[in-house]
């Protein structure tokens, strides 16, 4: 590395103001990767450097967002540390949380099997220049509080959840409300939420929680540690939310959303999560020949498994609609008889005119931004609604377990901009069963004429969709709430690095950046 590329990477502005070193930990599952990828872009375009800190299978994931930042010599290294499955009983490869096969009994051997990062990661940043300066992780790799503390700098959580649904889990976790609850269908109200809120436990976070093992007691040791907390929201969408977790935490929440529109904001590609599955431009020349606000887009995220049974009801419930659907599916084991029956019923050619059916993986942001969609079915993971709420787009809300059903309440009774399906409890993640059909082709039907509606409570949830997608815009615009944030933080950190740091970085004889 030359000594002037050596000073780009060290310094933004001066000499007297270092470049803030960034070490960011996500959870290892694709809706917690893709709002870290999109954090990092934002860092790095604001003057840090950034360590991304991944495994083979993800790096794998994500390795056109790799080859673009190498390309374009963003100051952002990745470090790539091995997992060994095997020693805590999971099988080879399962380094994402959509890989685990059993689901929600293999989740306390996959929060382990992160936790064998830490060593290996503390040893490579010693090893490799520049200092670290921050740690930015997720809720659930509590070990990098170590990290942090190793080095004598802050850490700040991240999890994907929206600033209602952080208050809600905060005051569920500390107020033990199920405690001496006996029917977990029960309403609970919620003691000190701001304004009355009642959440069975069926439908709260709880129902993806981990057993009492080590992993979860570090969880809730760390979380009173952390500097503040990263949330990917937006301060005006929810302004109530934050200021009341604030207060409950006592630590600064900051709101630096939504992350995803970074790139739109700056025209670069978007590069962040895997490769789709279907020609990107023959998707938007699809979406071209159909009309504004038509389509509704169905998705269920990465981790959702639906059943044959359940998929069919779908489909004859978007083809009974007779609106135009792009529908998203994951591939499987538990596709192939779906596969079977689309062959077998001619489905695809049925609704070839009107419906565009893409296997595994969708340019989803790219979708949803186009002015031919009209609505989301979507499971209600963070990313997905606030990519949503993004576009001006309103949903049609189908919760499956974590905090979804609180996104739902969210964006159907505090935003307005969403209809439910129906489902009024969660399903055990890898436990599907598959005979059971919780949402009816008739349901189906119904909830997206009531959406995809040019009048009534359709139209109604169409212009504040909008309203709140141009806030979402300006949010991450120069001069925004989010945008002003993030100066903010890259400040905090800048003003806590160490004088003896600063002369350090002005030798660069001994600084060594490997990317």
């Amino acid at each position: 590395m030359t000594k002037q590329k050596a000073m780009n990477c060290l310094y933004h502005g001066s000499p007297t103001s270092p470049q803030p070193h960034f070490v960011l930990v996500p959870f290892l599952a694709q809706g917690h990767i893709i709002p870290i990828v999109d954090l990092s872009h934002i860092l790095v375009d604001q003057g840090a450097f950034v360590t991304f800190v991944t495994t083979p299978l993800n790096a794998s994931r994500i390795r056109h967002y790799i080859e673009c930042a190498r390309e374009l010599q963003l100051p952002i290294r990745f470090v790539t540390l091995p997992i060994n499955c095997s020693e805590v009983g999971l099988p080879e490869g399962s380094e994402n949380l959509d890989t685990l096969t059993a689901g929600l009994k293999q989740f306390d051997a996959f929060l382990e099997a992160c936790l064998q990062l830490r060593d290996p990661l503390i040893s490579y940043l010693k090893e490799h220049g520049p200092p670290p300066n921050c740690v930015i992780s997720d809720l659930c790799q509590p070990w990098t509080g170590d990290v942090a503390r190793t080095f004598g700098i802050p850490r700040f959580s991240f999890v994907g959840f929206s600033a209602f649904s952080h208050l809600c889990r905060h005051i569920i976790n500390s107020k033990n409300i199920y405690d001496k609850v006996t029917d977990d269908h029960q309403p609970v109200p919620l003691p000190g939420f701001p304004h009355p809120l009642e959440i069975p436990k069926t439908q709260s976070p709880l129902n993806f929680s981990i057993s009492a093992g080590g992993v979860r007691y570090m969880i809730r040791e760390e979380e009173p540690k952390v500097q503040g907390v990263i949330v990917n929201t937006f301060e005006e969408m929810e302004p109530l939310y934050v200021e009341c977790f604030e207060k409950a935490i006592q630590k600064k929440v900051w709101t630096l959303g939504p992350m995803g529109l970074y790139n739109r904001n700056t025209k670069k590609p978007d590069t962040r999560g895997d490769k789709a599955s279907i020609d990107i431009e023959r998707c938007m020349n699809w979406l071209d020949g159909m009309q504004d606000q038509s389509v509704i887009f169905v998705s269920f995220g990465s981790l959702a498994r639906i059943m044959p049974l359940q998929l069919i009801e779908i489909g004859l419930g978007l083809e009974a609609s007779k609106k135009s659907f792009i529908w998203v599916m994951k591939s499987g084991p538990h596709n192939t008889e779906f596969e079977q029956w689309l062959i077998e019923e001619r489905f695809e050619e049925r609704t070839k005119d009107r419906g565009l059916i893409i296997r595994v993986w969708a340019p989803q942001s790219a979708i949803l931004s186009h002015n031919a969609i009209g609505g989301f079915m979507t499971h209600c993971g963070w990313n997905s609604v606030i990519e949503s709420i993004s576009s001006g787009v309103p949903m049609i809300t189908w919760p499956h377990f974590a905090e979804q059903f609180l996104n739902e309440i969210l964006v159907v009774d505090i935003l307005k901009i969403g209809v439910r399906i129906g489902v009024t409890s969660s399903v055990t993640w890898g436990s599907e069963k598959r005979d059971e059909v919780m949402v009816k082709r008739d349901d189906v039907e119904r909830k997206v004429l009531e959406l995809i509606n040019e009048e009534g409570e359709g139209m109604k949830k169409r212009v504040k969709a909008r309203e709140l997608g141009t806030m979402a815009k300006k949010a991450m615009e120069e001069g925004g709430s989010s945008y002003q944030n993030i100066k903010l933080l890259i400040q905090e950190i800048q003003q806590q690095i160490p004088l003896v740091e600063v002369e350090r970085a002005n030798g660069l004889e001994s600084l060594k950046v490997q990317n």
